[in-house]
């Protein structure tokens, strides 16, 4: 006995019309023959519930069907109107290239290409060359494939279709044409130059303009710059990756250059004028007084320029104390008694013989 069309879409027989759709979307996408080759309990599920939405989708189809059961609508699922799968051309174009006419011509393939610049050219944007090894059209034929004096025929197979129909049950779909691959033509008489390719390898050297404020990973899309087509479709993109160099002084936050100097002890306390480097030269920077440790001083407008904005960040300097590691005795000097003079604590040694003694009595 046939199953009831509403069990095997699985919905209530009070379902409306999106409830439907839903449901054989899902079994169809699962199901599919395409999608389980040579499984025929797939292929029948498939027929299965492509019968039960062409019934319960049509509403004159449905009413006899609730009324008198399989027996309403005895052979009227295998004549059923094509049309009502309409809403799902884009499922059955996952499976057979899109739609039912002829299949586009295929693109060219995207290329990948990396270049290292310098954190100064990343900074402010520059020009750079890279050179890759890629398929151009063909010159000889002109990208046709074919030889100079002829051109491609219908192809015989699907009759410059792109496409094959075929019968699945009731249902009748198409698949792009293995002969022709989609395209509809045949060449007879390949190119001598690219042997019907129309396109042939090359190498070639372009420029590339480059922003400023890139970062390492940053990619620039080159338009039709990458392989040509098979025989005059459309051409790939060169997508350009970047790898930022790293600089000796500078290290990046955002748009902010970022500069970490160490300075001796008494030009926090004292304060000083200094010159600092940065991307562009000297710079001078003043320390106040009794700056802090650890304290920033921001050059307004001397960082990165900003991507795809305007203005620029800034170069931040950050301040740490330097701390001789070996200081000499007239240094060490000094210290002891810059220490007994502010109460600082006393050194490690002069710790430990003040317990030892405590200890000994």
């Amino acid at each position: 006995m046939k199953r009831d069309y509403y069990e095997i879409l699985g919905v209530g027989r009070d379902a409306g019309a999106a409830e439907l759709k839903s449901a054989y979307r899902k079994l169809a996408i699962q199901f599919h023959p395409d999608k389980n080759a040579g499984d025929p309990d797939a292929a029948e599920k498939f027929k299965e519930a492509s019968e039960a939405y062409a019934v319960l989708s049509d509403s004159d189809k449905r009413q006899r069907y609730d009324r008198f059961g399989h027996e309403g609508v005895r052979g009227g699922a295998a004549g059923f109107d094509p049309s009502v799968f309409g809403d799902f051309a884009d499922l059955f174009g996952q499976f057979f290239g899109g739609g039912f006419g002829r299949a586009a011509s295929p693109g060219g393939e995207d290329l990948v290409a990396r270049l290292e610049i310098t954190f100064e050219q990343a900074a402010f944007g520059t020009e750079q060359t890279v050179t890759v090894d890629r398929f151009e059209r063909c010159e000889e034929c002109g990208g046709s494939g074919a030889e100079k004096g002829s051109r491609p025929v219908s192809c015989p197979t699907c009759r410059g279709r792109g496409q094959v129909r075929f019968s699945q049950g009731f249902f009748t779909m198409a698949r792009t044409c293995p002969s022709c691959h989609g395209e509809g033509t045949r060449i007879e008489k390949p190119c001598p130059g690219c042997r019907g390719e129309g396109r042939r390898a090359a190498q070639r050297t372009l420029t590339v303009r480059i922003p400023g404020g890139v970062e390492s990973g940053t990619r620039l899309r080159l338009a039709s710059e990458g392989n040509a087509a098979p025989r005059g479709g459309v051409p790939g993109d060169l997508y350009v990756i970047l790898n930022v160099a790293e600089h000796e002084l500078f290290h990046r936050e955002g748009d902010d250059v970022i500069l970490d100097m160490e300075l001796p002890y008494p030009v926090f306390v004292l304060g000083a004028e200094i010159e600092v480097p940065t991307l562009e030269g000297e710079d001078r920077i003043t320390i106040a007084p009794g700056t802090p440790a650890n304290a920033e001083i921001r050059l307004r407008r001397k960082g990165v320029v900003r991507l795809a904005a305007s203005g620029r960040g800034d170069q931040i300097v950050r301040l740490s104390v330097k701390v001789p590691r070996s200081p000499s005795k007239e240094e060490r000097e000094l210290l002891e008694s810059y220490a007994r003079l502010i109460g600082a604590p006393p050194s490690k040694k002069s710790s430990f013989a003040r317990v030892k003694k405590i200890f000994e009595g």
